[in-house]
């Protein structure tokens, strides 16, 4: 087993399709494609790509810790009681345990993730 993995950004592999659970729908159809590439510790820590079209869904982290990185898009995160960031390819964030708000894929948005689960 490697202790090094690489995170492929434009991945050759069929992607897994979703889309939000309808109680999370705001506004909008988004659809989502994920390149899981990583399983790390029976499966309490996922990588991967991640890529959303454009519309608004809640965002509740629960227990879930997840660092992301945008590729590409451009996409809005308003957090409950919180302002509003931008964030498009280049920028970095973390969505801590407990996080609750609402995000708004503004353009097709590939993103590098890595979630914590507890």
């Amino acid at each position: 087993m490697t202790r090094l993995v690489r995170i492929d950004t434009d991945p050759t592999f069929a992607p897994k399709p979703g889309a939000p659970l309808p109680e999370r729908l705001i506004s909008g159809s988004p659809t989502f494609k994920t390149w899981a590439q990583d399983d790390t510790r029976g499966g309490m820590i996922k990588t991967g790509v991640w890529e959303a079209t454009p519309g608004e869904t809640h965002s509740i982290k629960g227990t879930t810790f997840e660092f992301c990185h945008i590729l590409s898009g451009l996409c809005e995160i308003e957090e409950t009681g919180g302002e509003t960031k931008t964030f498009r390819a280049g920028d970095s964030f973390v969505m801590k345990p407990g996080f609750v708000g609402i995000w708004r894929t503004i353009e097709t948005v590939r993103k590098i993730y890595v979630c914590v689960y507890e």
